[in-house]
């Protein structure tokens, strides 16, 4: 009986399978991170450089899940490995203000189209929790609207309609009360938006993934976009764009930028910090300032957003923003890595095409998407079978790529491309083989 993908999986990463072991042993499940969720076990990655790592049995890939999209140059780049060097020795947390945090807020302002003030935070969670802070202290009403399928992190707040059926919260262990807070309406239906606006005196603000739900995955109407924006604001409720992902990856300016649409407010991690645990709102100067002191110095609950953090901002992270965003600024390397992600997408179709399968990758600027039954569809669960086995078909030829879809660095080359199309060709014969595909 020939040897199953899972079975090859299992006897060729050893040393991964020993550390899940070990893991499991002190950590639920032995991850960190529900997305490095791998059945039978998940990849254990022992250093990576530019755009490939190796694992801890020695294997080589090219990476595709750069820091889950944060690392836009690449593993351990060298502007910021200086950086981030230099700071270490000079102190990683001085408990105080200091000039980094200014600089980089200054960087973050001189690029976002709607930042006019910055606060930082330490992760998107933390950015879109604080977001709908402001929104509500700002116009004294409790609700905010989400879009289905889109993910805004893992606070309580935000957990509905994420996944398919959408009216089960993604957790368990939430207060219906607070998801009630919450109203989610269907994704680029501009109708019913506008008719729950309409209908409504105690809704916030709206919030969503300007690309579409789940970083794209679910793609975006560009014309609802522009739409959303003129409603939300004939209704005088905030829009708040979470551009934890697309922020410094669409364009230097974000998706804001690319689509010439403004928010009031943003969020930003990931890019922002360099790949480092660092994260920030922004957005006009009469919301972002509710976290500002009043004229008396004095401090004011009912009227002042409240925020604390002890790593917010740090040197440390602050040091590798600035690094991040004086490199990426003018835009250059985002047109080299959106040609590459075109490059990507449109070789990984032709080899689905030349396979017969019903697959398809797809996406913008530099992610590449992968749908193995199809086009998208809003709202249809994924045989999650299937992309566990497409996932651990990937690594067995040498590449390392998110289950749905792939982040391109401005430090991947065409031979980083070529190999890749070639490895997703044998992923796909060996899928085909086990009667996955």
């Amino acid at each position: 009986m020939a040897e199953s993908l899972t079975d090859r999986y299992r006897r060729l990463r050893p040393g991964s399978w020993a550390r899940w072991q070990r893991a499991c042993r002190v950590i639920p499940g032995g991850i960190t991170h529900d997305s490095r969720h791998l059945i039978p076990f998940p990849l254990y990655v022992s250093r990576a450089s530019g755009p490939r790592k190796w694992d801890v049995d020695g294997h080589e890939y090219i990476d595709y899940w750069m820091g889950h999209g944060a690392l836009f140059l690449g593993h351990a780049h060298p502007t910021l490995v200086e950086a981030v060097t230099a700071q270490v020795a000079r102190g990683t947390h001085y408990g105080a203000c200091h000039e980094l945090e200014v600089e980089w807020a200054e960087w973050i302002c001189r690029l976002i189209p709607s930042a006019e003030l910055v606060r930082f935070t330490m992760s998107g969670t933390e950015a879109t929790h604080l977001a709908l802070r402001l929104a509500r202290a700002a116009t004294g009403r409790p609700k905010v609207v989400k879009f289905t399928g889109h993910f805004h992190g893992w606070h309580d707040g935000v957990s509905t309609g994420v996944n398919p059926p959408y009216e089960i919260p993604m957790s368990a262990g939430i207060p219906g009360s607070v998801l009630g807070e919450m109203l989610v309406s269907p994704a680029n239906d501009l109708p019913a938006i506008d008719r729950l606006l309409g209908s409504r005196q105690d809704i916030a603000a709206v919030i969503l993934e300007p690309s579409g739900a789940q970083a794209g995955t679910d793609p975006v109407d560009t014309a609802f976009l522009k739409d959303l924006r003129q409603i939300t604001t004939d209704r005088k409720v905030i829009l708040i764009f979470d551009e934890v992902i697309t922020g410094f990856r669409y364009s230097p300016g974000g998706a804001q930028e690319y689509y010439g649409i403004t928010p009031d407010l943003t969020t930003l991690a990931k890019i922002v910090a360099g790949g480092l645990p660092g994260a920030a709102v922004c957005g006009r100067r009469d919301l972002v300032g509710l976290m500002a002191f009043g004229p008396d110095g004095k401090w004011n609950r009912t009227q002042r957003v409240a925020q604390n953090g002890t790593y917010n901002s740090n040197p440390l992270v602050a040091a590798s923003g600035i690094a991040m965003l004086s490199q990426i600024a003018d835009g250059k390397l985002h047109e080299r890595a959106n040609a590459l992600g075109a490059e990507l997408r449109k070789g990984v179709n032709e080899v689905f095409r030349k396979a017969g399968v019903p697959s398809v990758a797809y996406g913008d600027v530099s992610i590449c998407h992968v749908g193995l039954e199809g086009p998208p569809q809003a709202g249809k669960p994924k045989n999650s079978e299937l992309y566990h086995k497409w996932r651990c078909a990937l690594i067995l030829n040498g590449v390392d790529m998110s289950a749905h879809h792939g982040w391109v660095s401005a430090v991947h080359t065409e031979r980083e491309i070529e190999e890749t199309i070639s490895a997703v060709a044998r992923a796909v014969a060996d899928l085909q083989a086990d009667r996955a595909l």
